[in-house]
């Protein structure tokens, strides 16, 4: 989807979720956050990838929320997760926070739930067959010894 909207001529910020609050927090220390948050609201998509395999610290969850409540109804963002919503609150840490940070990320929203096998495992399992039917015995008629290619 980002690179579709890439390839219309919208705006897009990539991210994981730990490297965006990086980001803001260093933004933050630096005294330049409305700057940062500024280029944030003005891409036309915000993809926020990773979201739930680091729990973010009090401020960072803070901050995150901020970029998302900013967000809100002004511009469309995109937000990948392995877990299910009940279990964000680990992540946060606020219960109170989780909730009002999920009633805007699912305020007019498409939610798309994945569940299957990886796609990186699966070309993983594709590459090493192929690489195993490229490595197949052959035989040195000199010596008959086997070896592989």
């Amino acid at each position: 989807m980002g690179l579709a909207a890439c390839q219309r001529g919208f705006s897009v910020v990539f991210t994981t979720a730990a490297a965006l609050v990086h980001q803001l927090m260093e933004a933050r220390d630096e005294k330049r956050l409305l700057r940062l948050q500024a280029q944030l609201d003005a891409a036309k998509l915000l993809i926020v990838d990773e979201l739930g395999y680091i729990p973010l610290s009090q401020t960072g969850a803070e901050l995150l929320f901020e970029v998302f409540s900013r967000r809100h109804e002004r511009g469309s963002t995109i937000v990948t997760s392995n877990l299910p919503f009940d279990e964000w609150t680990s992540v946060f840490g606020n219960q109170r926070l989780t909730g009002a940070l999920l009633d805007r990320l699912t305020h007019h929203v498409h939610i798309l739930e994945m569940n299957g096998e990886s796609y990186r495992l699966k070309q993983s399992k594709v590459r090493r067959r192929k690489e195993a039917a490229s490595e197949e015995p052959v035989a040195d008629p000199e010596t008959s010894e086997i070896s592989l290619a």
